[in-house]
């Protein structure tokens, strides 16, 4: 298993509830492909460098988690569906 970190950015007007419902989203996809998801960090609302969908500022989640290189492109794919996110980003953190 590969160590990955996964940085999205919500509306700013995300309340606990939706940032909790896209977390459980991406723990439910690890678990169903053997991953598991390690830490979560909640940065809080944050200006973006850029206008996006036209907001100024975002919530952002710093998601840390194990999982096989298969499982990315599906954690793509359903984070790429997800309303609730605006944009994301998963790199890896550790190679083999």
């Amino acid at each position: 298993m590969r160590e990955y970190e996964a940085m999205l950015i919500l509306p700013p007007d995300a309340e606990d509830t939706a940032v909790d419902g896209v977390v459980e989203r991406i723990t439910g996809v690890l678990a169903d492909r053997e991953g598991e998801v390690g830490r979560v960090d909640k940065w809080g609302r944050r200006r973006l460098a850029y206008e996006i969908a036209r907001n100024t500022e975002g919530y952002y989640v710093v998601v840390g988690f194990r999982a096989e290189p298969g499982a990315i492109l599906e954690l793509d794919r359903v984070l790429s569906l997800t309303d609730e996110v605006i944009r994301f980003k998963v790199v890896l953190r550790k190679a083999a």
